[in-house]
């Protein structure tokens, strides 16, 4: 359930109308108010509040319908700029980063200001009455719209330059690397602490409790979609009280087709079928790619900017480097934490789940791959790359690991020998090369014994 409330929240964040929704409350409860002590209390006598009564009832009306004319005009505007900012980050940057725009507090916070103070004028406006013994004149009322008018103004001059500066590159990158940064801290919480012989003995163990089960069941998908969340704490409570044994096959991120093998289940009786459309529901599918579960998901995102500052049409080999530099650092953090185990264990210590889970090798192939099959053209890039490559083996603590980061330094030295025209090109980028196979080596054998060829 905890799983479903936040993935659904995720996606009211990520809304224009959540916000702006909410503060139509205040402006509501504000309206009353004022307008409540306008009717009944003779404020218009005392000499503090005198001064806003020196307006009738006619030019009252008259400077509400004007500020509420503006706020809705300012409205109809800014929702304009946003959408053209919108289309333009959606062309430059990808269509994927329009989540991250549409989460932006400052802009949602504008956009219900401009639509509070409009409300907040009609709600006065058709409070006032104009004629019998019941009219009365609501000079507080007026005054505070009049300060919400000013303020504003300064909303507005908040808002142009906020939306100017949001949408530039640096900015944006600065954006989605928080936002990993957020979500690998969420993700990966814990610090390496590895054992082989303790492994080797969870394995063997894994064994014996995957083959003790008589029967197996697959469930299989009932929509196409991207598996956004798994619901673990449910599915283990599930698992428990039916005595089962869940493996997945998927795990967040991945793009599931319908009728698709996703989860295998063992059990020692003849499986029911209201078990497993609880199961079932326990996978939330979606449309597209969510940062809850998916550990690559914003990787990806900052991957996707720099493959097309890449491209012919834009050529900015600058903002690929910086992007590197973020995924690098990002990368440097994975590689001193836990990854987390694809076992999950009941507070008896039977295993109920084997999930599906990623690894520091994924992660780096997530991170480098595009950017080193479009960037190969680059000799900046390519050499940024490297010494990426190099910064992250240095952080490294097991041999897993620089495995992968020797794979991707491979990679990059022969798409380099094989690509690039210039002779001084390919020994600056070799040089980068030979740096990150004396780091490995010294890593894996301190004693200095060769483990990654040249």
């Amino acid at each position: 359930m905890k799983t479903r409330l936040r993935n659904l929240w995720e996606s009211i964040r990520s809304s224009f109308w959540f916000i702006p929704s909410l503060m139509l409350l205040p402006a509501f409860i504000i309206s009353v108010v004022l307008t409540f002590f306008d009717k009944h209390l003779n404020l218009s006598s005392h000499f503090v509040w005198e001064i806003f009564y020196t307006i009738d009832i006619g030019g009252a009306r008259s400077v509400l319908s004007t500020i509420a004319g503006s706020m809705i005009t300012v409205a109809g505007v800014t929702f304009s700029i946003t959408i053209v900012a919108l289309n333009l980050a959606s062309s430059q940057f990808g269509p994927r980063l329009l989540r991250n725009f549409m989460q932006d507090r400052g802009t949602q916070f504008v956009l219900g200001t401009f639509i509070s103070t409009f409300i907040y004028c009609i709600l006065v406006l058709w409070s006032v009455n104009t004629s019998g013994a019941h009219a009365y004149t609501p000079g507080l009322s007026v005054a505070f719209g009049v300060v919400l008018a000013l303020g504003n103004v300064c909303v507005l001059i908040f808002f142009i330059h906020h939306i100017s500066t949001s949408i530039q590159a640096d900015n944006v990158i600065a954006a989605l690397s928080r936002d990993l940064e957020k979500h690998i801290h969420r993700i990966f919480t814990e610090e390496i602490e590895r054992d082989a012989k303790k492994e080797t003995e969870q394995n063997i163990e894994v064994k014996k409790e995957t083959n003790k089960y008589a029967h197996v069941h697959h469930l299989t998908a009932v929509q196409s979609g991207y598996l956004q969340a798994i619901d673990c704490d449910n599915l283990l409570v599930i698992a428990k009280k039916n005595d089962l044994l869940l493996h997945f096959h998927h795990k967040a991120g991945d793009f599931i087709v319908y009728g698709c093998s996703i989860v295998s289940i063992r059990s020692d009786e003849k499986f029911d079928g209201d078990i497993g459309k609880e199961i079932t529901r326990a996978f939330i599918v979606g449309p597209q790619r969510t940062p809850e579960q998916d550990a690559e998901y914003a990787i990806h995102q900052i991957v996707e900017v720099a493959v097309r500052s890449l491209s012919p049409g834009i050529n900015d080999p600058y903002t690929a480097v910086t992007c590197i530099d973020q995924l690098g650092s990002a990368l440097c953090f994975l590689s001193s934490r836990q990854f987390p185990s694809p076992y999950r264990f009941d507070d008896e210590k039977v295993l109920r789940i084997i999930a599906k889970q990623t690894d520091f090798k994924g992660m780096l192939n997530a991170a480098f791959d595009q950017i080193r099959q479009y960037g190969h053209k680059s000799v900046s890039v390519t050499i940024r790359l490297l010494e990426t490559l190099l910064r992250i083996t240095n952080q490294t603590r097991h041999s897993d690991q620089r495995q992968a980061i020797y794979r991707q330094a491979k990679m990059i030295q022969r798409m380099s020998l094989e690509l690039l025209p210039e002779k001084n090109d390919k020994e600056d980028v070799l040089q980068r090369y030979e740096d990150v196979l004396k780091a490995l080596n010294e890593s894996e054998r301190p004693d200095g014994e060769i483990a990654f060829p040249y």
